[in-house]
Formats: structure tokens, C-alpha cells, sequence
């Protein structure tokens, strides 16, 4: 018996250093958002509304080599309510403050754009599925999950503020002649950080090249340029940007004889987004501008000339009732229109009203 517990105790004491020696240093973060969602289209003279809950939870995970690099990743527990698990890639952090996202990396012509700011709030209007003209700037945000995007320290190549970012993918799905996936894809990406008086500017933009599984197109998956800056003066905020390119669709309604198809080429895109936030005490007013317009087309078929377009106005008041509890108040119109006529059934105007609880 004496043996038993002597061989025990050491296997539980060998578990318990292991433990110790293989724990890394674990943080979680989540929300809750509770509130309503009316909404009055331009083809109802009625006015819906519902109860809008969503909520995320996400784990992160990171430990320091003896050399001083940092490995860290994360996975969400629930991400708005979709009940599945979702894990990112890793990120080395080097000593000399450099980046390198691996796995499922991401674009590094979207990630060192400036921040242009918006309203908050779960107000929207659904664009219709066949409208191709995109209500944001990385619309042609297109990579394979294998990858990896670079991230230079601050000051890259002596300049102060300015940083430059690269990143790759690399697919082989298979051709395809009805659905569109990225295959090998570049990005590049620069931003650039300075004072001008009392104001903080930022500059940034990038480059994004994707090709197309699809056999069919004559579009890359993705070619477009996308710039935005910001500017910040004490507790007031404004913000413009600007993509164009072209670009394939994934999964988009088209029509006539090939109704069948799931992806659409869509040209001469053009989008453009101004903003501005003001602080004042616990309460933040924001407001944001997207206007945009694409022309597209079946694959195999020739452009036609009648442009979508997408325009919305959205506005909100935020209020910090507590740490960690903001109570939100926010609205947007929406105008709507595929193959240049208006698109009534999905314009119109939205309110919300709700609080974001965080932790």
C-alpha cells in the first residue's frame, strides 16, 4: 500500500509541474447587445420592428520565449450568436516589435487603413443580394486561410511613423466554372502617423491581387487600391476613404439563363466613405457617409451599362452609463438600386435602441 501511494504521489506531483510548465497566460473578453431594431422600407407603409440580442465570447492565449518572441492566438466561443467555436491562426511578435500572422492571416492592404469613424448601433437595411456596389472599403478583401501577413515595428526604414505590412495566400481549390474562390493571393499595405499642430493625422492604404479558382472569369478574384485618412483634434474625429477595382463575387444571386451560377464579375467598383465622432464627457456622437456603385455582369456575359449603387447615412448617440455598460441610440437611411433602377424592398430607414455590455 506504502508503494501505491509513493508512486501516486509522484505521478500527481509530475502532472502538476507539467501543468505549470505547459500553462500559457489566458485572458477572455466578451458581449452582451440587448435592444431594438425597427425598420420602415420604402415598399411597406408599414413599420417592423424585433428584438435584436447578440452576444460573443472570445479566449486569447499567448507565452514569451526565452528569446523574447511572443506567440499568441485566440478562438471565439460565440461570435453573435453563431454557437461555434472559431479559432484564429498564430502571431509571432519578435523583439524588435515586427509581426507575423500565420494561418488565416488576413490583408495587409485592409489592415493599415485609417480608421474612418461611423455610427454604432445594430440599425440596418439588407441590400438586396443581386446589388454588387459594396457598403465598405476592403470589399475586395479575398485570401485563402493558408497564408501569413507581415507587420513591420513603428519607424520602418527610419521614417518616423511610418509602418508597411505584406501578406500572401495560397490556394489550389480546384476550377471551378460556377463558384469563386481566392487562389494565390498579394497584399500590400502601408500607413504613415503624424502631427500637424495640435492635430493627429493618419494616413493609410494598400494594394490587394487575388486569382480566381473560377476558369470562367475574365476578373481576378480581386484587383483593387483602397486609401482613407483620419485626422484628430482634442475630442473630435473625422475620417474619408476611397476604393475602386474590380473584383468576382462569391455567392451572389445572378440571373437569366444561368440563375444557377453562385458568383458574379463586377467592374469599375467605386466607394467612398466620410465620418466624423465628437467625445464629450461619457456621451460620443458619430456619424457616417458610405456612397458607392459597380456594374455587374453574369460570367461569360458582356458588361452591361446599367450600374448598382448603394448609399446609406447612419448617426448615433452613445452613453457610457457604467464601466462596461454603454446605452446606444442610432438610425440610418439607406438608398438602394440594382441595374439602375431603385431597389425599393431594400430602402428605407432603420432605428435602434439598446445597450452593449462588455467585459
Amino acid at each position: 500500500m506504502k508503494k501505491e501511494l509513493l508512486v501516486a504521489s509522484a505521478l500527481a506531483t509530475t502532472l502538476g509541474m507539467a501543468g505549470v510548465a505547459e500553462a500559457v497566460t489566458a485572458s477572455y473578453s466578451g458581449h452582451l447587445r440587448n435592444g431594438v431594431k425597427g425598420s420602415d422600407l420604402d415598399n411597406s407603409s408599414d413599420e417592423t420592428y424585433s428584438a435584436s440580442q447578440q452576444a460573443g465570447f472570445a479566449v486569447s492565449v499567448s507565452e514569451t520565449t526565452d528569446s523574447g518572441i511572443k506567440i499568441s492566438g485566440s478562438y471565439d466561443l460565440s461570435n453573435e450568436s453563431d454557437g461555434s467555436t472559431d479559432p484564429s491562426g498564430l502571431t509571432l511578435t519578435f523583439t524588435d516589435g515586427s509581426k507575423l500572422d500565420l494561418i488565416e492571416a488576413g490583408s495587409a492592404y485592409g489592415t493599415h487603413l485609417a480608421s474612418v469613424p461611423g455610427a454604432t448601433g445594430e440599425q440596418s437595411v439588407a441590400a438586396h443580394t443581386q446589388n454588387s456596389a459594396p457598403s465598405g472599403l476592403t470589399y475586395a478583401s479575398a485570401n485563402d486561410s493558408v497564408g501569413f501577413e507581415w507587420h513591420s515595428a513603428a519607424d520602418f526604414g527610419g521614417v518616423e511613423g511610418l509602418k508597411i505590412g505584406i501578406s500572401a495566400a495560397f490556394g489550389d481549390d480546384g476550377d471551378a466554372t460556377t463558384t469563386s474562390t481566392a487562389e494565390n493571393s498579394y497584399s500590400i499595405g502601408l500607413s504613415y502617423v503624424t502631427d500637424a499642430g495640435d492635430t493627429k493625422v493618419t494616413v493609410g492604404g494598400g494594394y490587394m491581387n487575388a486569382d480566381d479558382s473560377n476558369s470562367s472569369t475574365t476578373n481576378d478574384k480581386a484587383a483593387s487600391a483602397a486609401v482613407a485618412i483620419s485626422a484628430v483634434t482634442g475630442n473630435l474625429t473625422v475620417g474619408a476613404g476611397f476604393a475602386s477595382g474590380d473584383y468576382v463575387r462569391s455567392n451572389a444571386n445572378n440571373t437569366g439563363t444561368t440563375a444557377t451560377q453562385s458568383a458574379m464579375e463586377v467592374d469599375d467598383v467605386s466607394v467612398s466613405t466620410v465620418g466624423a465622432k465628437y467625445v464629450s464627457g461619457d456621451i460620443t456622437f458619430a456619424v457616417g457617409h458610405t456612397d458607392s456603385s459597380a456594374d455587374d455582369k453574369v460570367i461569360g456575359t458582356t458588361e452591361d451599362s446599367a450600374n448598382d449603387a448603394y448609399e446609406a447615412t447612419s448617426a448615433s448617440v452613445s452613453y457610457a452609463v457604467v464601466s462596461g455598460v454603454t446605452a446606444i441610440i442610432g438610425y440610418t437611411t439607406t438608398a438602394s438600386n440594382n441595374e439602375a433602377s431603385a431597389d425599393t424592398g431594400n430602402s428605407g430607414q432603420s432605428w435602434y435602441i439598446g445597450a452593449n455590455v462588455s467585459f
